[in-house]
């Protein structure tokens, strides 16, 4: 991963356990055990695996990513969508950055005029929206999804540039 990813994932994560703890979602000494998780597989190579949230939700099992999609939803005011039940042009497609896609759980689905669209699984990120709506002329218009939607949406934009998943 190459280093500006690097940083944009710790980021990224680091904000998003924060709000985590701060929104009484996961308990801060759950953060830490899934923090130091993470610096162990940022090396891997394996970017499904580097998510502090993924390790939260499905290895230590102390948050439901359900939950959590509840909580923006309630509080957050933004949809969700199903990636797998969502086609995106060409056009937009060779436009995402797949390393900054995977650093931030997030990927460009749509641009209508002056507004893209954008599905996360990060939304509680601060670092996250920042990042995207920096890179964003115009409006951002986010949705909320699954790691499992993005990831597989980003192992098969990778598979298909025939480049490899960072």
């Amino acid at each position: 991963m190459p280093p500006t990813n690097r940083s944009l994932l710790m980021r990224a994560n680091r904000l998003l356990g924060a709000q985590l703890v701060e929104h009484n979602l996961v308990k801060i000494e759950d953060l830490e055990k899934a923090n130091e998780r993470l610096l162990e597989v940022i090396g891997s190579d394996l970017p499904r695996q580097t998510t502090v949230l993924g390790i939260l939700a499905f290895e230590h099992k102390v948050v439901r990513e359900e939950d959590i999609l509840a909580h923006v939803v309630d509080h957050e005011r933004i949809g969700l969508i199903d990636l797998a039940h969502f086609e995106i042009e060409d056009e937009i497609k060779s436009k995402i950055d797949i390393g900054a896609a995977w650093a931030t759980w997030s990927v460009l689905i749509d641009k209508e005029e002056d507004v893209t669209s954008i599905a996360t699984a990060y939304y509680l990120s601060p670092a996250v929206r920042k990042y995207w709506e920096g890179e964003i002329d115009g409006q951002v218009l986010w949705f909320g999804t699954t790691m499992e939607s993005i990831a597989e949406l980003l192992e098969s934009l990778a598979q298909s540039a025939g480049t490899a998943e960072s």
